[in-house]
C-alpha cells in the first residue's frame, strides 16, 4: 500500500514538473512574439510606394506576355494540405526539412503556407478536371510564396514569383518556347541573361548515375561540410547543387549525369538546343545543374545575368525551372501526363532592374496638379477631378492639405508642368487658374472648359 502512494505520489510530482516546464516555455515563446519595438518579422519587408513603379513593370511585362502566349491566369490559395508538398517536393528537400512552415490549423490538418507553386498548379489540374481540355493546358501564377530560408541580399522568408506552366504536351518543342519566354521576359526589361540548361534524363536513368556520384564523393567525405554528408547520405543529386566553396573544385572530376542518359532523353535534349539554336537564345551547358526539387525529369535550366555563372550569382537564379513529366500522375492524375514550366523570383529581378539603372517607366506620372483653397473649391474640385480621369488625364491631388503654399511645393516635388487653382472667388465666378510651374505665369480660364484646354496644352 505505501509502495502504490509513492508511485502515485512520484506521478504527480513528475506531471506537476512537465506542467511547469510547459508553462515555463509557453511564456518563453510568448515573450519571444511580443518584442518591445514592433517591426517586421525576420525575412519579411514592406515595398514602399517608390518602390512599386519596379514591381508594376515586372508584372505588367509577366501579364503580357501571359496573354500574347495564351496562357491562362490561375489564382492559388496561400495555404495547402502540408502533405501537397511532402509528397512532391521529396523528403530530403532542404525545402522539406528545414524550410516550410508548417502548422495544425484549428480543425486538426497539417497544413503548409506554399514554398512553391508546381504542385499547387498540378493540383488545380487535376481537381478541376482540365484534362478534358484540350492539351496542353498553359496556365499563369503570380503571388507570395514562404520558405524559412536564411535571410540574404534578395532573398526573403516571403516572396513573390510568377510562374508559366504547360501541362499535357511532351514534345521539346513546349521546353523550347518556355525558355524562350523567359528570355524575352528579360530582354523586354531591359536585362541581359543566359540560360544554363541540361538533361537529368529519368528517374530510372538516374540511379546507376547516382550510385557512381556517390562512389566518386565518398573519396572525399572527410572534405565535406555536414550539410553536404548529409546530402551524399539522402539525396546525393544535391551534392550538384551544394554552394560551398570546396565544392567547385571536387565537381571538375565528378562524373557527369548526361553520359548517363537514356537514348530518348538524349534526344529530346538535342531537340530543345537546336530549337534555341535556330532563335538564338543565348545558352551554356552546365551538367552539374540538377535543380532542387524531386519532381524534375530531362530538360532543366536557370536564367543568370549575362556575365555571371551559377557558382558566381550572389543571389542565386533569377528564374528556374523544367520538365517534370511524373507529377501530375504522383498527385493522381493520369498516367504519363507531360509537363513543363518555370517559376521567377520578382524579388531578385526588382533588385537586378535597379543595378542595372532601368528606367521602370512608373504608371503615374501626373503633368496637371490640382490645388484647391476652401471648402466648396474642394467639393467642386472632386467633381472636376473624376472629369480629368474620365478624359485620362492624369492629374494628383493634395486635398487634406488647405495651404496653397503646401499644395504647390507637393506639386513641385512631383514635376508637374501645371498647377491649375480652384478657390473660392474661382467657384463663385465659374472660372479656374492654370499655373505654368516653369514660368509661374498665371492665366485664368472658364472652369467649364480648362479639361479640353489642358488637353491641347499637353499634347504640345
Amino acid at each position: 500500500m505505501m509502495a502504490k502512494k509513492i508511485i502515485k505520489a512520484s506521478r504527480v510530482e513528475r506531471a506537476s514538473r512537465v506542467a511547469k516546464v510547459e508553462v515555463e516555455a509557453e511564456e518563453t515563446v510568448k515573450k519571444q512574439r511580443a518584442p518591445k519595438d514592433l517591426t517586421t518579422l525576420r525575412g519579411f519587408r514592406d515595398v514602399l510606394p517608390e518602390e512599386e513603379p519596379y514591381w508594376n513593370r515586372v508584372r505588367d511585362n509577366a501579364r503580357q506576355l501571359a496573354e500574347y502566349y495564351s496562357f491562362g491566369r490561375l489564382d492559388l490559395p496561400l495555404l495547402e494540405y502540408a502533405d501537397l508538398f511532402q509528397r512532391t517536393l521529396g523528403k530530403a528537400t532542404d525545402v522539406i526539412e528545414k524550410e516550410m512552415y508548417v502548422f495544425t490549423d484549428p480543425s486538426g490538418y497539417d497544413v503548409a503556407l506554399r514554398p512553391e507553386a508546381t504542385a499547387q498548379t498540378v493540383r488545380a489540374y487535376i481537381n478541376h478536371g482540365m484534362l478534358n481540355r484540350p492539351q496542353p493546358v498553359k496556365l499563369y501564377y503570380e503571388g507570395q510564396m514562404f520558405r524559412h530560408d536564411r535571410p540574404q541580399a534578395g532573398r526573403y522568408r516571403q516572396f513573390n514569383q510568377f510562374g508559366f506552366e504547360s501541362i499535357g504536351e511532351a514534345d521539346p518543342i513546349v521546353d523550347a518556347q518556355l525558355i524562350v519566354i523567359g528570355e524575352r521576359f528579360f530582354r523586354d526589361l531591359g536585362l541581359n541573361v543566359v540560360v544554363e540548361i541540361n538533361s537529368i534524363g529519368t528517374s530510372e536513368t538516374r540511379k546507376a548515375y547516382v550510385m557512381e556520384l556517390v562512389s566518386y564523393f565518398r573519396g572525399f567525405r572527410k572534405n565535406l561540410s555536414e550539410d553536404d554528408k548529409r546530402r551524399l547520405q539522402k539525396n546525393p543529386l544535391r551534392l550538384l547543387d551544394s554552394k560551398e566553396p570546396y565544392m567547385a573544385e571536387l565537381l571538375k572530376d565528378a562524373p557527369q549525369i548526361v553520359d548517363w542518359l537514356d537514348e530518348a532523353s538524349k534526344n529530346h535534349f538535342m531537340k530543345v538546343l537546336e530549337f534555341l539554336e535556330e532563335i538564338e537564345v543565348p545558352y551554356r551547358l552546365n551538367p552539374h545543374l540538377v535543380r532542387g526539387l524531386d519532381y524534375y525529369n530531362r530538360t532543366v535550366f536557370e536564367m543568370y545575368l549575362a556575365g555571371e555563372t551559377s557558382s558566381e550569382a550572389s543571389q542565386g537564379a533569377l528564374l528556374s525551372g523544367g520538365r517534370y513529366d511524373g507529377l501530375v500522375e504522383m498527385l493522381g492524375g493520369r498516367e504519363g501526363t507531360p509537363a513543363c514550366g518555370f517559376a521567377c523570383g520578382m524579388e531578385r529581378v526588382v533588385s537586378a532592374l535597379k543595378e542595372a539603372g532601368v528606367d521602370p517607366n512608373p504608371r503615374f506620372q501626373p503633368r496637371v496638379f490640382f490645388a484647391q483653397l476652401g471648402d466648396a473649391a474642394r467639393r467642386k474640385g472632386l467633381r472636376l477631378f473624376e472629369e480629368f480621369r474620365a478624359e485620362h488625364i492624369q492629374v494628383a491631388e493634395a486635398f487634406g492639405k488647405g495651404s496653397l503654399k503646401a499644395q504647390l511645393e507637393v506639386a513641385n516635388k512631383m514635376n508637374a508642368a501645371y498647377t491649375i487653382i480652384l478657390g473660392q472667388k474661382e467657384v463663385l465666378d465659374g472660372t479656374i487658374i492654370i499655373r505654368d510651374m516653369d514660368s509661374g505665369a498665371q492665366e485664368i480660364v472658364d472652369a467649364g472648359k480648362v479639361v479640353s484646354i489642358m488637353q491641347k496644352r499637353l499634347v504640345l
